[in-house]
């Protein structure tokens, strides 16, 4: 079987030199791949013209539900995705990862999408700058779409989830993507798109594949264009420099393999459960994906004094690692991806042991289940041990790729900080210990050379996702070495293709543009009560100012045998002296409170109920024989989906601004409430 790629609207064969992609297991032919078979300048602008146009029409709302749709549909048909990936040399655990790992990234945004943004094709991003003295000029920031496409050229090691964590992104942002996928392991990444494109749940153009050589495409891409590399560090940093995408000021975003780090504390002695927990945790991303993740332990970090029952005990561990065929019961690690793969870790494990001896490992005569040793691309875990790790910087810059980790020893914090850090940027770093001190000079020393840094103990491990599990509610990325990019980061992920930019003028002007109301902005006095309004009638700025409420001694006095609250500056006016209060002053939350009882019109309508409060502030105190007033304004809409059993409806934001008889504001807040729609 000929790879295919899916380009302007069809599938259509890859063309010239035919490279054979093998089995890891057994060596066998899974299929072929050409590469070329298509013009690159017209794929981009098919991307540009017709699925960027298409996708920025839909809403935050609408693309969240598509890929909600996407996910249950890929979910649907996992199980082929799975008889498939085994001939990448994947378990069932490495494919789980890979496979339903990727489609849960399509869950994760289409529920950021739709719970985290508006019902509308862009947002505005933050809070108004107020520019002016009377406030006749205010700023702020809108985020829209950009009008280019999403290339993104994915590793071997993850053909699912590469293309799902990246994707899931620039489908909720509005823009298009051109997926690469390593040649490598491409017949994977086809299954799953053959099945995207069928389900029809996209629009045409949102999603393009081109499985072939794509090194000429630079030349094509401009300033609205997006591109995203996982891959080897060497190989990033030169398509980074490419002239084009200098040139064209093209936004790239490289996450390179690292040389990550767990390190040990040194309260985590042998014999307690947070040893134990290192020990596993380090075997573990030595032996899944076979080592072949751009997360795993490539530095084990160790206190001197435990070296050597560290060493024993990870020795004892990987022993338990059954080799072989996936599809064989008890196998618990498979082959690399391929035998020119496991040719080039054997060799970066030959360039370590100049510098680092081995003591697990590192040889070709192990057993191996279900499997012919010299057919597939099997190969033992290694251990390295380094014991003058820091004056010997080369240890910390050859990458083996595949199951390979060395340890390291250090003997004050000071040196554990060092070694991590002298792996000159990671996607993450670990720290194993239950001594909260030990863990905040491990985070503050190292982090300004991480991306993430998890800190493990017992307390946490049984809900842990790992060392090794970037999630999309984090940033997925880090400095130096690791690339200088991030990908995911839950709505921070979206960056990357919309632009932002900044807007100016008249509140009025504002608010009508971003669908937000903004302070200062004409407001209209609403004849009926926006209570009485359904969800579709309510317009932005539509307020009413409530009649007066003037608060006395018992209100304070009631409010505090009420809810308790009996703090002194409510109930003891001998303790004044030297605060900030005049006389007993009314509880906040009384005045908020009274506020509601102003605004709230009583009867039976649209308003289904309170929803939330955000953003309150008192900004001045109320006493007894003040006088309170309230405007209530429609700030902002946000349409909500239903359940099956629930009316339409949506969440309505409401500024409130309490006033007092000098007209000086004292309370300000974001209430919420559910609104019924009309239709």
């Amino acid at each position: 079987m000929n790879l295919q790629h899916y380009v302007l609207g069809k599938w259509t064969d890859s063309t010239g030199n035919k490279k054979e992609l093998l089995n890891a297991i057994n060596g066998e032919l899974v299929s072929t791949v050409g590469a070329e078979g298509a013009d690159l300048n017209e794929v981009l602008n098919y991307g540009r013209v017709v699925g960027g146009p298409a996708l920025r029409k839909m809403t935050f709302h609408e693309r969240g539900r598509a890929l909600k749709a996407l996910a249950f549909y890929l979910l649907e048909r996992k199980e082929k995705y799975y008889k498939l990936s085994a001939a990448t040399g994947a378990t069932k655990v490495d494919s789980w990862i890979d496979i339903e790992g990727g489609i849960g990234n399509l869950f994760n945004y289409s529920s950021k999408g739709r719970r985290e943004l508006p019902d509308n094709t862009f947002f505005f991003e933050g809070k108004p700058e107020l520019l002016s003295k009377n406030g006749t000029f205010i700023g702020g920031h809108v985020m829209v779409p950009k009008e280019g496409v999403a290339l993104h050229i994915n590793a071997f090691n993850f053909p699912v989830w590469g293309m799902l964590e990246k994707v899931a992104v620039n489908l909720i942002a509005g823009v298009p993507s051109l997926v690469k996928p390593a040649s490598m392991t491409a017949y994977l990444t086809e299954c799953i798109f053959k099945d995207i494109i069928e389900s029809k749940i996209l629009p045409e153009g949102s999603m393009q594949l081109f499985v072939g050589n794509a090194s000429n495409i630079f030349r094509y891409l401009n300033c609205q264009d997006t591109v995203t590399f996982t891959g080897s560090a060497s190989t990033g940093k030169m398509l980074k420099a490419n002239e084009h995408v200098i040139n064209n000021s093209v936004h790239f975003n490289l996450e390179a393999d690292s040389l990550n780090c767990s390190i040990l504390g040194p309260d985590a002695s042998p014999g307690t459960d947070d040893f134990e927990i290192f020990i596993k945790e380090v075997a573990k991303e030595m032996t899944v994906k076979t080592g072949q993740k751009c997360t795993a332990i490539r530095r084990t970090i160790i206190p001197e004094k435990y070296a050597q029952e560290v060493q024993k005990a990870l020795a004892a561990r990987l022993d338990k690692t059954t080799i072989g065929d996936p599809s064989v019961e008890g196998v618990r690690m498979g082959p690399l991806a391929s035998l020119d793969q496991r040719e080039e870790v054997k060799q970066r494990i030959k360039d370590l042991s100049q510098y680092a001896k081995v003591v697990y490992g590192g040889d070709d005569e192990f057993a191996i289940q279900g499997a012919n040793f010299n057919k597939g691309a099997f190969l033992k875990p290694t251990l390295l041990l380094c014991e003058n790790a820091l004056n010997e910087n080369a240890v910390h810059g050859i990458e083996a790729f595949g199951p390979v980790s060395t340890l390291m020893t250090y003997n004050t914090s000071e040196e554990a900080i060092q070694l991590a850090k002298m792996g000159e940027g990671s996607l993450v770093g670990s720290v194993v210990t239950s001594n909260p001190t030990f863990a905040k000079e491990m985070v503050v020393g190292a982090a300004c050379y991480h991306g993430r840094i998890l800190v493990l103990n017992k307390d946490c491990a049984k809900e842990s996702t790992g060392h090794g599990s970037p999630l999309p509610n984090l940033v997925h990325g880090g400095p130096g070495r690791a690339g200088g990019g991030e990908e995911m980061g839950g709505l921070r992920g979206l960056n990357h293709y919309m632009q932002r930019t900044a807007i100016q003028g008249h509140p009025d002007m504002i608010t009508k543009i971003t669908d937000v109301y903004q302070p200062g902005a004409t407001r209209k006095e609403s004849q009926v009560h926006p209570f009485r309004h359904y969800f579709d009638e309510l317009e932005i700025g539509q307020t009413v100012t409530t009649h007066k409420r003037t608060i006395t001694e018992a209100d304070i006095v009631n409010f505090a045998n009420l809810s308790w609250d009996h703090f002194y500056a409510h109930t003891d006016t001998t303790s004044l002296e030297g605060t900030i209060f005049e006389q007993r002053v009314a509880h906040g939350y009384f005045v908020i409170s009274a506020a509601a009882g102003l605004f709230v019109d009583p009867g039976k309508g649209p308003v289904m109920a309170n929803y939330g409060l955000d953003e309150l502030r008192f900004t001045k105190p109320m006493y007894a024989g003040d006088t309170m007033w309230v405007k209530l304004t429609v700030k902002e809409k946000v349409d909500q989906e239903p359940k099956e059993d629930e009316k339409p409806r949506g969440v309505v934001k409401w500024q409130v601004e309490v006033f007092d008889q000098d007209n000086e504001t004292c309370a300000l807040g974001t209430i919420l409430t559910l609104v019924e729609k009309k239709s």
